[in-house]
């Protein structure tokens, strides 16, 4: 049904959203107009009807909806109009064989015909493809636009367009000068540079765009071409020519010249909104996203683009339209997806994660997910309610995991190369980060998250778990009060940080408190609290600040409180002597699995500090700095649980002795393979009860002891 017709067809396409194509094909039809009748095409399926905007033409358009689906309408002397779709969905339904129609019926008189084509593979848009006589590739000159030619120049090759078919037009960088030469952009493209467009109130523009229109008329070609199906073809678009291999595995649709091509296929009429809902957020869903992420590492370098930009200054909305684009296509080429509601629900979520995270987004999005486990692209296992499991999801490959892992610590001004091949980080939701990389990781990279919930845990929400009880939660309350020296001790995943952060709830108001942390992930709620973290050296090995620096430092800031986020190495002795020194109430927390277990750390971490100190004056410091452990511990259930309170007393001879408090007594299993047990008082009385009266702290030793009476009894 392809006949010639004619004239002469330009289309023009935007390597990437936002560089002017549109407004250059609407002048370049305008220059077209003083040599003959012109047609100018609004084949921008996205909905946004720029032209009919251009042309304060929307009414007279929708007025002539009424009498045609394809309305051609006068928009200025000698321009007719044609507006191919005014939403999405009537874009990608609208058929093939429907436009060359009315191509063949309507175009008569018509010398010239300009398309503006962000979607050039789309089937709506083949009837001019094939009769093409070039196609203009408006490049702006950045390096995230000569990128996003470049892809979109090897895909125009793949659907069959020849070299000399295809022109370069700079459009008009919008920094205002341009950060890629002209010279280099035909490097890139190895494609002549057919003309340059200065910014709009220039007064060259008139002239750049008539001397564009006079060389497309030497350029332009004749005849008929012979399209093959590209990756990024969405169903209905017909084939012409010999079946090309499908490289991005996405299903394309082709029909025998004979007949018509077919429209997409709809859902089932019996398959209703929530099951197909389901599907999208199903295996189905997870396969769709795959390859759109595949389809989007193909097309858009995000690599060199983070490595010449600062994330966080890219013109985001320039790149999200560029991916909205490329999802909407892939989508498209799918069979019985959804409805349009879904389908943009779905966009949207894949649109976040190409911005965002990758395939973490919509884990992140679960608050009970507490640990994030990426051991390689298709291995990222998950802790839920404190079960672990694989994910469904997965990276597209390392390249993609890499780049989540830069997102992540750029924003901090930590850095990740083969040189410092690891790195501790944390999210703006406060979550802890590590990543290695090789050739630390020997299988590629490797990122674990620790998350922390978006709200702040209380006493009583640790209660509620059962982590500890409410007479125990009273007696660290009037520890904190009485300013106690306390170490909360566990193994990793054990809930020190979520206990250290309520403890800090306990901290007066009125009190300045400085945090020290290798990764800032303490919330403390009172006012006046200063926040310390450690950096990192440089790629020179310079400038590190090491958490012992911060100690030191914070002793010269007039501190009521230091809070230590985890001690373990030589920070300890600095600890120590603060606590010693007139600083009590201090917090820190240990990796050790018992009280005494912590105690012995602490006297090695002290050891690791440097300086030649006898065993016992270490034991001594110890014993003179801490008053209480805290153990925590992450039960067979996946819970955790506070499992000791034991107060370090002092020494005998060489030994520092302590005595445990609080226990947790584990009674094994119950029906439901939840641990069973009981918090029980050992019957000790605290030495420290005269500190709660020197501070004037309420506190009921009594509840304690019922605690034990309740355990006799039962």
């Amino acid at each position: 049904m392809d006949q010639p017709l004619d004239q002469s067809i330009f289309l023009f396409i935007g390597a990437k959203g936002g560089v002017g194509a549109t407004t250059a094909a609407i002048d370049t039809a305008k220059a077209f107009a003083e040599r003959g009748r012109t047609m100018l095409v609004d084949a921008d399926l996205s909905g946004r009807r720029s032209h009919a905007v251009l042309f304060n033409a929307i009414r007279k358009i929708d007025d002539a909806v009424a009498d045609s689906d394809l309305p051609a309408v006068d928009l200025a002397n000698n321009i007719k109009g044609l507006e191919l779709a005014a939403n999405v969905h009537a874009g990608f339904m609208l058929k093939s064989d429907h436009v060359e129609r009315f191509m063949v019926e309507s175009f008569a008189g018509i010398k010239y015909t300009v398309v503006d084509s962000p979607q050039p593979f789309a089937a709506a848009v083949r009837p001019f493809a094939v009769r093409a006589a070039q196609f203009v590739l408006i490049v702006e000159p950045s390096v995230l636009g000569v990128t996003g030619a470049r892809a979109m120049q090897i895909e125009l090759e793949r659907f069959g367009v020849p070299e000399n078919y295809l022109s370069a037009v700079i459009g008009a960088p919008r920094s205002g000068r341009a950060e890629v030469a002209r010279a280099d952009i035909e490097k890139a493209l190895r494609l002549p540079v057919i003309a340059e467009l200065p910014a709009l109130n220039d007064r060259k523009y008139d002239r750049a765009i008539a001397g564009l229109m006079q060389t497309l008329l030497t350029k332009r070609s004749e005849g008929l071409l012979t399209l093959q199906p590209s990756t990024m073809t969405p169903l209905g678009e017909r084939r012409l020519g010999k079946r090309a291999p499908n490289p991005g595995n996405i299903k394309t649709q082709s029909t025998p010249a004979a007949q018509a091509p077919a429209a997409p296929i709809q859902p089932a009429a019996s398959e209703n909104r929530a099951e197909r809902l389901t599907r999208l957020q199903g295996a189905f869903g997870n396969e769709l996203k795959f390859k759109i992420q595949q389809e989007l590492s193909r097309r858009i370098d995000f690599a060199a683009m983070t490595q010449s930009l600062s994330f966080d200054t890219l013109k985001m909305e320039e790149l999200r339209s560029e991916i909205a684009q490329i999802v909407a296509l892939v989508i498209a080429a799918e069979e019985d997806v959804g409805s349009a509601e879904e389908i943009a629900h779905f966009r949207q979520e894949v649109i976040d994660e190409a911005l965002g995270l990758g395939p973490l987004e919509s884990i992140l999005a679960d608050d009970g997910v507490t640990e994030i486990m990426v051991n390689a692209p298709d291995k990222i296992y998950v802790e839920l309610h404190g079960k672990i499991t694989k994910s469904e999801r997965r990276f597209t490959d390392s390249r993609q995991l890499r780049l989540v892992i830069e997102r992540i610590i750029a924003p901090i001004g930590r850095h990740i190369d083969e040189a410092s091949p690891m790195v501790d980080a944390r999210l703006q939701d406060g979550s802890r980060v590590n990543a290695t990389i090789e050739p630390l990781s020997i299988d590629g990279p490797t990122l674990t998250i620790r998350r922390f919930g978006k709200k702040a845990f209380h006493v009583r929400d640790l209660i509620n778990l059962h982590s500890l009880t409410s007479s125990m939660s009273d007696l660290l309350r009037a520890c904190v009060e009485a300013r106690l020296n306390i170490v909360v001790s566990g193994g990793t995943g054990s809930g020190k940080t979520t206990l250290l952060n309520v403890l800090s709830t306990f901290l007066p108001g009125q009190e300045r408190i400085i945090t020290i942390e290798d990764a800032a992930e303490l919330r403390l709620s009172q006012e006046h609290v200063v926040r310390l973290e450690t950096r990192p050296p440089n790629t020179e090995g310079r400038g590190e600040i090491r958490i012992r620096d911060l100690v030191r430092n914070s002793l010269r800031m007039r501190p009521d409180r230091i809070i230590v986020g985890e001690c373990r190495g030589g920070e300890a002795l600095d600890m120590l002597q603060a606590m010693n020194t007139g600083h009590d109430g201090s917090l820190t927390t240990i990796h050790a699995n018992t009280p005494r277990d912590c105690v012995r750390r602490l006297e090695t971490m002290v050891m690791m500090a440097g300086f030649d100190m006898p065993v016992r004056a270490i034991r001594e410091q110890i014993a003179s700095a801490v008053d209480l452990v805290v153990q925590t511990s992450r039960m067979r259930d996946g819970s955790r649980k506070v499992t000791s309170i034991a107060e370090v007393v002092g020494m005998e001879g060489e030994v520092i002795t302590m005595q445990e408090i609080v226990r947790f007594q584990a009674r094994g299993l119950d029906k439901e393979n939840r641990v069973a047990g009981e918090f029980e008082s050992t019957g000790v009385s605290p030495s420290f009860l005269d500190r709660f009266a020197e501070y004037g702290v309420t506190y009921d030793i009594s509840r304690l002891n019922e605690m034990r009476s309740m355990l006799a009894q039962s």
